[in-house]
């Protein structure tokens, strides 16, 4: 299972975050998306960057898959997006975290700060070729991670995946660093699709 966290005002109904989703059901994994703010908080745009606030309700919404009776088995992983991927290092640098893996596209892993060192989960960091400065602070982010990590550079993407065929190219890659970190040895679909 892979719990989206959305970032920069996006929410659990961007077409590119349900893209993704959709990739990852094809891949025999399920997905979480939901909304980390409320529709009053989205309209302080301070809140898009207190990544503490969205790592605590990732956290929280973690807690709660796993008290349910059809989660509690699960492998979970985080898929983080702009802001989102912060919050997704965030949580899952917290020590009871018990995350498989974490990617994080077009993201801004720097913002998680000196936590990024605490972070066990293999993480991917997915970046556009044109989308140069956030490309350096991948960069610089990977270099304070301790756990396994991979920079995948899809070229000529800018931020967002828009143009033809990056985001199909960014899914394929969350999907297949998910599959290896959350499918069972063997292969093939053991989750359900919700």
């Amino acid at each position: 299972m892979v719990l989206f966290a959305h970032g920069s005002g996006s929410s659990r109904h961007s077409p590119r975050n349900q893209f993704v989703a959709d990739v990852l059901h094809r891949a025999g994994l399920g997905t979480l998306l939901l909304d980390l703010l409320t529709p009053q908080e989205e309209l302080d745009r301070a809140n898009i960057f207190n990544i503490e606030l969205l790592a605590s309700r990732l956290t929280g919404a973690t807690r709660w898959m796993g008290s349910r009776p059809d989660g509690a088995m699960r492998t979970l992983g985080y898929f983080g997006a702009s802001t989102g991927a912060a919050a997704a290092l965030l949580a899952a640098a917290q020590p009871e975290a018990q995350i498989a893996a974490v990617v994080s596209r077009g993201g801004r892993p720097d913002l998680a700060g000196r936590r990024l060192g605490d972070v066990a989960a293999p993480t991917l960091l997915i970046v556009g070729s044109a989308d140069k400065q956030v490309l350096e602070l991948n960069r610089q982010a990977q270099a304070q991670l301790r756990c396994p990590s991979q920079l995948s550079v899809v070229q000529g993407a800018t931020h967002l995946f828009q143009e033809p065929g990056t985001l199909a190219q960014a899914a394929r890659l969350a999907s297949d660093w998910f599959a290896r970190h959350l499918l069972p040895a063997g292969g093939g679909p053991s989750l359900a699709r919700p």
